[in-house]
């Protein structure tokens, strides 16, 4: 019979959505799951730490439903959650999830370790996020870690969807005001957000119902035209090239060999655009100074969220 130290919780909370993972101790493999559960958005500076951590919680208790287990304290759980890359958040999270006796042992990490940890057994190498935002996130054989990236996006964000977005619409209204050379974005973003003049986008794109996910979702546009126009195929090559500048920074830093190492990738915008994950992989190859041994695409964070869990509970249990 399973009992509450035979299990460990992985937890991947992003942006939109939480995911929680109950899983045995003792599997090496990281292949069997025993419960899965969801809930709303699980990053506390977008949400707020009470919204995220009702989302934890919710999606923990969902999970072990979902195993048919009562819900206990596990051997270990990891939280890897968006917004929570810096010690200030991690402490808070921490501290909850031990006054909620959610776990004997605890571990808080932003969202980007997970994704190598799903992808690189042991840990080592770099993952690249692009979705809404963007961030690279590497670890080396010594245990240093670094980061590019990260920033949100105000200051950041580079190569993501909300910017190849921005970009995009950016070049349109340009085109519009005959300040630019002409673009088949500004009928196609015209068409896809409802808008019978180029004026009208403004109301569209300033409305009380578009918010950061939904604009960055408009990078579809630009991708759906990267063969046929001259400027969306130049706004994806300089966001590949973003991206490329992010792994090649982190590599530089934690000093991993050209063809030494893993280049774990996941993120909305790579899911679905697998054609820019082959320029971003390209722009590596080519400058030659951080190309990747291989690269893999991470579809379920929250896999790693598992690993790091299990690891945790083997080294200190």
């Amino acid at each position: 019979m399973t009992t509450a130290s035979d299990l460990v919780i992985g937890v991947d909370g992003g942006g939109t959505k939480t995911l929680a993972f109950i899983a045995p101790l003792d599997d090496d493999s990281n292949t069997v799951v025993l419960g899965r559960g969801g809930a709303g958005p699980g990053n506390p500076r977008a949400v707020g730490f009470d919204a995220a951590q009702a989302n934890i919680a919710l999606a923990i208790e969902t999970a072990f439903g979902d195993a048919r287990l009562p819900r206990s304290s596990a051997a270990a759980a990891c939280f890897c959650l968006a917004g929570a890359g810096r010690e200030v958040e991690q402490q808070q999270i921490a501290a909850w999830a031990k006054e909620q006796q959610m776990a004997r042992l605890v571990r808080v990490s932003g969202d980007a370790e997970p994704i190598l940890a799903a992808a690189s057994p042991n840990n080592e190498g770099i993952a690249l996020i692009c979705g809404t935002g963007s961030l690279a996130w590497g670890r080396n054989r010594e245990g240093q870690t670094a980061r590019s990236g990260g920033w949100g996006y105000l200051l950041g964000d580079e190569g993501s969807g909300y910017a190849i977005a921005l970009a995009g619409l950016r070049a349109a209204v340009q085109a519009a005001d005959k300040r630019a050379e002409p673009t088949d974005l500004l009928p196609a973003f015209m068409g896809k957000l409802g808008a019978n003049s180029p004026q009208e986008l403004v109301a569209k794109v300033y409305g009380p119902e578009m918010n950061r996910e939904r604009l960055a979702e408009l990078a579809s546009v630009v991708f759906d035209l990267r063969t046929t126009d001259a400027v969306a195929q130049r706004i994806i090559q300089s966001a590949a090239n973003e991206l490329a500048e992010m792994v090649t920074a982190v590599a530089a830093e934690l000093r991993l060999p050209p063809q030494r190492y893993t280049l774990a990738m996941a993120g909305g915008v790579l899911l679905y655009q697998l054609n820019y994950i082959d320029e971003v992989v390209s722009q590596l190859n080519h400058s030659s100074k951080a190309s990747p041994e291989k690269w893999t695409l991470v579809d379920l964070p929250v896999a790693g969220a598992v690993a790091l869990a299990r690891s945790l509970a083997k080294s200190l249990g």
